[in-house]
This record gives structure tokens, sequence and C-alpha cells, in this order.
């Protein structure tokens, strides 16, 4: 199933997206507390595609793929190295992506995203697909001047945090093994990131594993698991599109703030 959250006659539904890729068969609910089929359809060209996920808390992985360790000359990490970014920081499919008015250096990061489906604690590796609702694409956006400034002192919250800066959708995947899936970023149609899955350091149920260890992982969450080598510079004017093998293509123009 491809789950999708949109806006349509001034409400907002969930629908699953079928395999004509134009008509949405609508529910009633939402996936976190169930979902009924309400018998409407709609067409894609009806409505407006929002982030799958309404106000999630995020949790994100730095360094999980060792190209990616590589490009930034560190060591690879002895300890998952985790941060959060705030709900505010979500935006869906065509949303922008919104370049600070005293940013220098915003970075894309193309990734792919795990969605919480149910309370989780204390999750065995082997148990993880039981809590994980689907996947969908994620781009975790960073100021890198801001962020290096906070890392010095341990802390990171502005450089990963600002609005805008978590793009998330198109869809989510409910069916979908993601264990080596082909990941591509590209920015105004060029190629900037591709790798697979395959590659993550801790694959998927290891990150939700470790993290339920430590804190109960709530329906609605997502995990950004980490990004491939590739990450560079955007501008505005520019156009990321972070395409997840079985979930599609998240596309997100980017503008000056105050514009």
């Amino acid at each position: 199933m491809r789950i999708v959250r949109y806006a349509v006659g001034g409400a907002c539904h969930y629908g699953e997206l079928e395999s004509d890729d134009v008509t949405i068969a609508r529910f009633e609910g939402d996936p976190f507390t169930g979902l009924t089929p309400s018998g409407v359809l709609d067409e894609m060209g009806d409505v407006v595609l929002l982030s799958p996920v309404e106000s999630p808390r995020i949790f994100g992985f730095a360094y999980n793929y060792a190209s990616h360790v590589d490009e930034t000359d560190r060591d690879v990490p002895d300890v998952p190295v985790c941060f959060m970014k705030p709900s505010t920081a979500v935006v869906g499919p065509g949303d922008a992506i919104v370049y600070p008015a005293d940013g220098e250096l915003i970075h894309f990061e193309g990734e792919l995203v795990v969605v919480i489906g149910k309370k989780a604690r204390h999750v065995k590796p082997a148990e993880a697909h039981e809590y994980i609702l689907g996947y969908t694409c994620g781009n975790d956006v960073s100021d890198r001047i801001v962020q290096r400034k906070e890392s010095r002192y341990g802390t990171l919250l502005i450089g990963k945090g600002q609005d805008t800066f978590a793009p998330l959708g198109p869809v989510i995947a409910t069916e979908l093994d993601p264990s080596a899936l082909s990941l591509t970023t590209r920015v105004n149609g060029r190629v900037t990131q591709s790798a697979s899955t395959a590659d993550l350091m801790l694959p998927v149920p290891d990150l939700v594993s470790y993290l339920s260890r430590y804190l109960t992982l709530l329906p609605g969450d997502v995990i950004m698991t980490g990004t491939p080598a590739g990450v560079g510079p955007i501008r505005p004017g520019d156009e990321v599109e972070v395409e997840v093998e079985g979930i599609g293509v998240l596309r997100n123009p980017v503008v000056a703030e105050g514009r």
C-alpha cells in the first residue's frame, strides 16, 4: 500500500495511491488508529499532497554510511550519533525549502525515512518490522555553518531544525523491504547522491531497536536513517529531488526567506 496524506475541498484526508498513480482511494481515519475505506475516489490533479505524517517527532542518525563518514574526513563513530528535529521543520512534497536570510552554506541530505506505526519500547531488531508502518523519502536539510559551531559544544538544534529543514514524502510505502533500496538525490536534474540502503552501517531494524532501548517510540514518529556520500550546497532557485526505490520522488524547490 502507498498511503498519501492530502488536502482537497478544504479538508485533509489519508488515502491509498492506486497503481495508475492518478487515483486516490480515500480513507476515513488515519493509519495510526485505523483506516476505513470511504468509497470516495480523488484524482491527483485535484489534490495537494501533504507531508505523509502531520507534526511528527523526528529522530535522525548521522554518519550512518561509511561513504559519508569518509567525505567528512571523520572516524567511524563507536556509538550511534543521534539528533532530533522539531515538528515545525516538516514540509511536504512540492513545498519550498526556505533558504535562511543569514544562511551561508545550506546542504541537502537525501535519506530513507522510517515511519513508526505503534508504540515501541525495548524492541529487538528481529521484531522491529512489527512496529514500522512503512517508509518514505526525506531530506535532512542542514545549515553547515551553524551545525559546526553547535557541534563544537556538543549540541545540535538550529543547524538541523530550522523551519522547512525536513521535507518528507510523497507516500508511505507499507510493504517494502528496506535492506537494499536504491537512493538517488538530484539537484536541478543532476545526480548528486547514488547509493543503496544496503550500505547503512546500522540497518533499519537496529536503528529502531537502539532508539527503543532508551526511549518510547510513538505512532507517527519518523526516523531519518542517514545520508550517503554526495551531500552538497543548495541555493534559492534550485530544485531538489530525493528518490527511493519503491517509494517515489520527493521534490522541493528552494526559495529565499521573505519571498
